[in-house]
């Protein structure tokens, strides 16, 4: 039996886990926060957006993105803890973020606001250059969901939380995208965040199932580590980058009110034998 243990708790719906230095980032979408969170479980917000969803990357030169979905904008936080815009998205209703080693930067969007019941329509990933311009990259994705970039910046993994799969796009070297495939059928799997580990698998979080798994290119299932309420994302970090820290609420639905229970949000973590690799 996994030991898992908590980290934080009493928060709302927590999301998008980033190690960062010697300390954990999390969104709280519920809060409309990104907090740090150090070994010792003190945490500090260290922004406050009014977003839902709320998901946070870093930059090379060390600045973090955020996406702020409701006004369709791509913010940085410079080093005084400033929030400017990166990038203007041109459209509201984003989802999470990935960047890569160059600077280049993916967000992606479902094509429809499942939380105010609209009809379904399939969302596309976008591509932030470092200039800020802004591309469309790939469309088709039944509901993109978690991002992850393998080393080399070679490959972008997404998500498909409706297509209960992953799926792997190679990167140019423009940050273009080509030769989409399915990197993984996941059977009843629902993935939400995902993170890559230095063995080339990948762990994806999953909010219905309450768990996380991490699965190897093709699918065969490696590990399961199981939880008490619903896992919406995961990153490998720590000191040795072999603690896996999961973002865990007790899940109500999308067109619940308050989509999880308040105050059921905590920051898990449990010890794994690979270390991350790629980003997030």
């Amino acid at each position: 039996m996994d030991e898992v243990r908590t980290l934080l708790d009493g928060r709302g719906l927590v999301e998008s886990p980033r190690w960062h230095g010697d300390r954990l980032y999390f969104s709280d979408w519920s809060a409309g926060e990104v907090v740090a969170v150090g070994p010792d479980g003190a945490d500090e917000v260290v922004a406050r957006v009014a977003s839902l969803p709320l998901c946070t990357a870093w930059l090379p030169d060390g600045r973090m993105v955020i996406v702020s979905s409701p006004d369709g904008r791509l913010l940085r936080r410079e080093p005084d803890g400033s929030l400017v815009t990166h990038a203007d998205l041109g459209r509201p209703g984003w989802n999470d973020v990935v960047a890569d080693g160059r600077g280049n930067v993916y967000v992606n969007r479902p094509g429809f606001d499942p939380m105010a019941g609209e009809e379904f329509a399939p969302g596309a990933v976008v591509l932030v250059r470092p200039d800020g311009s802004v591309r469309e990259v790939a469309d088709g994705i039944a509901f993109p969901n978690g991002m992850a970039v393998t080393p080399g910046d070679s490959t972008l993994i997404v998500a498909d939380s409706y297509g209960g799969c992953l799926v792997a796009f190679d990167i140019g070297a423009a940050g273009e995208l080509s030769g989409r495939r399915t990197w993984a059928e996941l059977g009843d799997g629902v993935p939400d965040g995902i993170c890559v580990d230095a063995e080339g698998a990948v762990w994806y979080a999953d909010v219905p199932n309450r768990r996380c798994v991490r699965v190897a290119e093709g699918g065969e299932v490696l590990r399961v580590v199981d939880l008490d309420r619903g896992g919406f994302a995961c990153v490998l970090g720590g000191p040795d980058g072999t603690t896996l820290f999961v973002t865990a609420a007790e899940w109500r639905g999308m067109t619940e009110a308050e989509p999880v229970t308040p105050g059921s949000g905590r920051v898990l973590a449990v010890e794994v034998d690979v270390p991350g690799a790629g980003r997030p």
